[in-house]
């Protein structure tokens, strides 16, 4: 706790370990000298747990929590669930890297959360007469094939079927103090925080993505890996929001866990 709050947390912490204990203080029972021993272990199968049972100090503890940690925390206990699962706390660890303002909308599932990586984020380009991917490329500092790769584009000719793309944030700086909206974009078929360089998303645009149309395109590609992959919804769902939204990726990472497993099965067995 030194490392996060100074002494003065080190010196809370420690009183409220020892009120979770009232006879910690008169009595000198070696067996419970032995307990204070593991004061530093704080699990839901000791006493002291019961020091974070309240629901303000929790919240104050996990809102210094990066996204991953906050979603281990929502496995401790039901008290701990409620608070690690609170849209305010999910936001807030997952702009807090890259220091944006707000991220609007919601999405559609609570695991977009837990990966607050640069590539969660995307800039809105409307495109224009003249546009090209090379420029574009050039224009925000990115590399082609990253244009492409994130608005699932085969060749440069896809540009002229759509009005906008996707740009990969080439530098972080240009996230700071911004309002990025959650959009589960049409063409690219992936769900991301949009940062709009001029004005904010128009009433065409998708960053409530519960809209019907979202739902569908979702839906599909769900029903698609679960079938491919032989595996139930939650499942599918995590493999695709861990590679951003891209199914041969997902596809290939769960062919690989798949085979891991398997491996060790049979390490196993000898």
């Amino acid at each position: 706790m030194g490392c996060c709050g100074g002494d003065e947390d080190d010196d809370l912490l420690k009183q409220l370990l020892t009120d979770a204990d009232p006879n910690t203080a008169s009595n000198p029972n070696p067996s419970l000298a032995s307990s204070l021993s593991s004061a530093g272990v704080l699990s839901p199968m000791n006493s002291n747990f019961l020091a974070l049972a309240s629901k303000d100090l929790v919240r104050a503890i996990l809102d210094l929590l990066p996204s991953a940690d906050l979603a281990r925390s929502a496995c401790v206990c039901r008290l701990w669930r409620a608070v690690a699962s609170d849209r305010e706390m999910q936001e807030r660890a997952f702009r807090t890297p890259w220091k944006v303002h707000r991220v609007l909308g919601e999405p559609s599932s609570a695991v977009f959360w837990r990966q607050p990586s640069l590539d969660r984020f995307a800039i809105s380009h409307r495109l224009r007469r003249g546009d090209t991917v090379a420029s574009l490329a050039l224009r925000y500092s990115v590399q082609v094939m990253d244009i492409k790769r994130l608005n699932n584009m085969m060749s440069d000719h896809g540009i002229y079927s759509r009005e906008r793309l996707l740009i990969p944030i080439g530098k972080q700086e240009l996230l700071l103090n911004s309002t990025c909206y959650i959009e589960l974009d049409e063409h690219a078929k992936r769900e991301v925080a949009v940062l709009y360089m001029e004005g904010g998303p128009d009433v065409k645009a998708n960053y409530h993505s519960n809209n019907a149309v979202s739902e569908r395109g979702k839906r599909k590609i769900l029903n698609s890996m679960k079938r491919s992959m032989q595996v139930d919804e939650g499942t599918a769902e995590y493999y695709l929001s861990v590679t951003n939204g891209d199914p041969r990726a997902a596809m290939l990472l769960f062919t690989e866990d798949h085979t891991w497993e398997q491996q060790i099965r049979e390490r196993n067995l000898f």
